[in-house]
């Protein structure tokens, strides 16, 4: 299926590895020009390489990189100074650690805020209006689906996201809707990153079982049976971003191989 988005630019955030560079992946597959950008340097210019190496044909997508925080003001000022205006964007930080919620203070609710709310909000801002006035635009939140079954250890991600959740329910169905903007969360359950091992490995280090016994007990309760890899939450990514998504805007896509219970 052509998604119809050949030669848009998109900005991918947290694309160095996992989830978002699989996000990039998908979207320069489909001809869409990226602009991706990390903290690392060192492994976000490899991910530029590889996009270009083994996804960019000849005469094909364009692939810029930044090396920046998105979550400061001086990260996205580097975003949008080599870029002003995207046709998409996907948003995407690294969530916050895990732990008791008696043990975190003010800066660390900050901190969760600032990555995992307030910068989608700002990178909304900062684009949406360019995007009305050129009648497209894709806007896809990468969240957690924590927002609807919230884990215990992981109380900063799901307050942060969750009030993301809310907003978005919100400005997704204003005027914007009807001037070809759309605006999703994309809800990522167990999917095999960096993350998911390292919240694992906290489990582990917390009950006195090794790491692979928490994992494939993890596993296990997942109707699918296995976690997630990032390739295809990419092509859901690319989905919601195309022509043919035009019709689906403020919602929160599952992809957790069933292993949410309910029906909502």
């Amino acid at each position: 299926m052509d998604l119809g988005i050949s030669g848009k630019w998109a900005l991918v955030c947290g694309a160095s590895r996992g989830l978002g560079l699989g996000c990039a992946q998908a979207l320069v597959q489909e001809g869409v020009n990226v602009l991706i950008v990390a903290r690392g340097a060192e492994a976000l210019s490899a991910a530029g390489a590889r996009l270009r190496a083994d996804h960019v044909r000849a005469g094909g997508a364009q692939v810029l990189t930044v090396s920046a925080d998105i979550t400061s003001a001086q990260g996205r000022a580097a975003v949008f100074a080599q870029r002003a205006d995207f046709d998409i964007v996907i948003t995407n930080a690294a969530g916050p650690a895990p732990g008791d919620f008696r043990d975190w203070s003010q800066d660390d609710w900050q901190r969760a805020l600032q990555a995992n709310m307030l910068t989608p909000i700002e990178l909304i801002k900062a684009t949406v209006d360019g995007m009305a006035a050129r009648g497209f635009g894709r806007i896809v939140n990468i969240t957690s689906s924590a927002v609807k079954a919230p884990i215990d250890i992981l109380g900063l991600s799901n307050g942060a996201r969750s009030g993301l959740t809310g907003f978005v329910a919100g400005v997704a169905r204003s005027p914007l809707a009807a001037k070809g903007v759309t605006i999703n969360n994309l809800l990522p359950g167990a999917f095999d990153t960096d993350r998911l091992r390292g919240t694992m490995q906290g489990l582990a280090a917390k009950t006195g079982q090794t790491l692979d016994a928490v994992l494939q007990a993890r596993r296990g309760a997942i109707p699918a049976k296995r976690f997630g890899n990032p390739q295809e939450f990419g092509a859901i990514c690319a989905f919601l971003c195309s022509q043919q998504a035009a019709y689906i805007t403020g919602q929160n896509v599952l992809a957790d191989g069933g292993a949410f219970p309910g029906i909502l």
